[in-house]
């Protein structure tokens, strides 16, 4: 059975692995799907990316490391752009966000997405334009609303009546006109490749669209006249691989937009439908290209808008991990090789839930390989785990590695480039990674790795 995203709950792994791992016929083998594009082994067995040896990043950063294929990440970024011509593209911040990231983001044409006022600060630092960012969040503060104003930021997410009193107050003492799209909760909740569509919306983000809340909080808007409502938003989940469930968001917010259109003979110029957009973690999943989404979001809101009356709106979607997530790897090294009484083998790394906690939060799934040479030895099935003290501390739940791993090889992990530095944590006082960006065979570091200096300086007891 699938091991789900949403959790351990979701699906049953037993301790031999789970029924979609196949034992390799080539234990060194990439599955190229699962790895940025410019990822090769070397004639010297060695994993290297754009043309630059792991052992070579490995002596010059350390591990763990994060490891960005640049051009891997840029043609994400162009995919999404050729594929959605007439569509406003927001990378999702929030996936991993750093100053070099914001400018190769910019350069690349898209727009960006904010949800804090700390990734909004990265953003305008990094010289993003402002008119080219969306602020979400569902409890933004009155200094980082006011920040957002003054900045000139393009749009605001708003979350809830209180946000949206904030925001006109701050509007009418500042005398501008922001611009907003109210976040409507639409009662579908998507994962992989299953969504539901529930009679009520029980979560933290949104207006509630069966509760009337949405609606509400549209007429608000309007009545006040004090913001520049532009339309609605909805996001329904992560690492969605099936378009039913846009279909099903689509339909009802778009009956929402022709609600508004009726009472207050308003049509509203704009829709964004969130992201989400899955990736491939391990040979179980398998995403859908941006041109074959494009296509299926398209049709899906022609339809509907013609079902509606309604003129088609401006679009916006919001990819962050489809963009990011692949174009990424980390890199360890093995300190101990543990066989349980033949029950399993845990490979221990240098990093672990500090540097990934998606395995201990979610349940997530990753592959990994032997990065620092090829082997002749059999494929041997192990758990990757960390040096945290926490037995939950485990990086890759199962995967087939050589059965001669040993202490200091190198293992590489792809698909860490969303939400993995972003949720990086400092536990056990274990410092963070460096971020490091190879192109054309030359490596540059973006994020310094933390040291302990800089733990104890925050330290001021």
């Amino acid at each position: 059975m699938r091991a789900h995203e949403a959790g351990a709950l979701h699906g049953e792994i037993g301790i031999r692995g789970p029924a979609w791992l196949r034992t390799p016929a080539d234990v060194n083998a990439l599955v190229p799907e699962l790895w940025p594009r410019n990822v090769r082994r070397g004639a010297d067995g060695a994993l290297a990316v754009a043309g630059l040896s792991v052992r070579d990043l490995a002596a010059q950063f350390g591990t763990p490391v994060y490891v960005l294929d640049e051009d891997d990440l840029r043609s994400r970024c162009r995919d999404f752009r050729t594929a959605f011509p007439d569509v406003d593209v927001y990378y999702a911040g929030k996936a991993f966000l750093c100053r070099a990231v914001v400018r190769m983001i910019d350069e690349e044409g898209l727009h960006l997405d904010v949800c804090s006022g700390g990734e909004l600060a990265v953003a305008l630092a990094a010289g993003m334009p402002a008119e080219r960012i969306g602020f979400h969040g569902n409890n933004k503060s009155l200094a980082e609303l006011t920040r957002a104003v003054d900045a000139g930021v393009g749009r605001i997410i708003v979350d809830s009546f209180a946000e949206i009193d904030r925001l006109t107050a701050l509007a009418r003492e500042r005398g501008v006109r922001p611009r907003v799209l109210v976040r409507v909760t639409v009662g579908v909740e998507a994962h992989t490749h299953e969504f539901i569509a529930t009679a009520h919306e029980d979560q933290k983000f949104g207006f509630s669209l069966a509760g009337g809340a949405a609606a509400a909080a549209a007429f608000k808007i309007l009545d006040e006249d004090v913001l520049e409502l532009r339309g609605l938003h909805s996001h329904i989940g992560s690492q969605i691989f099936d378009a039913s469930g846009f279909e099903v968001s689509a339909r009802r917010v778009l009956a929402l937009q022709a609600q508004i259109r009726d009472a207050r003979g308003v049509e509203l110029p704009e829709l964004d439908l969130g992201g989400g957009f899955g990736i491939a973690y391990t040979t179980q999943d398998d995403p859908a290209a941006p041109h074959d989404l494009a296509k299926r979001l398209r049709k899906i809101v022609d339809s509907e808008c013609e079902a509606e009356r309604l003129a088609v709106p401006q679009l916006s979607i919001e990819p962050g991990r489809a963009i990011v997530g692949p174009a990424m790897f980390t890199l360890y090294d093995v300190g101990t090789v543990k066989d349980v009484d033949g029950i399993r083998t845990y490979v221990s790394v240098d990093g672990g839930m500090s540097d990934n906690i998606r395995t201990a939060l979610y349940d997530a799934s990753y592959s990994a390989t032997l990065a620092s040479r090829a082997s002749a030895a059999e494929p041997m099935l192990a758990r990757v785990v960390g040096k945290h003290c926490e037995s939950g501390d485990i990086v890759v739940k199962d995967e087939f590695l050589p059965a001669d791993v040993q202490p200091g090889d190198l293992v590489a992990v792809p698909g860490t480039g969303a939400y993995c530095r972003s949720m990086a944590s400092n536990y056990n006082h274990v410092p963070r990674p460096p971020v490091v960006a190879v192109r054309d065979g030359q490596a540059r570091l973006i994020v310094r790795r933390e040291t302990e200096e800089d733990l104890l300086a925050l330290d001021v007891g």
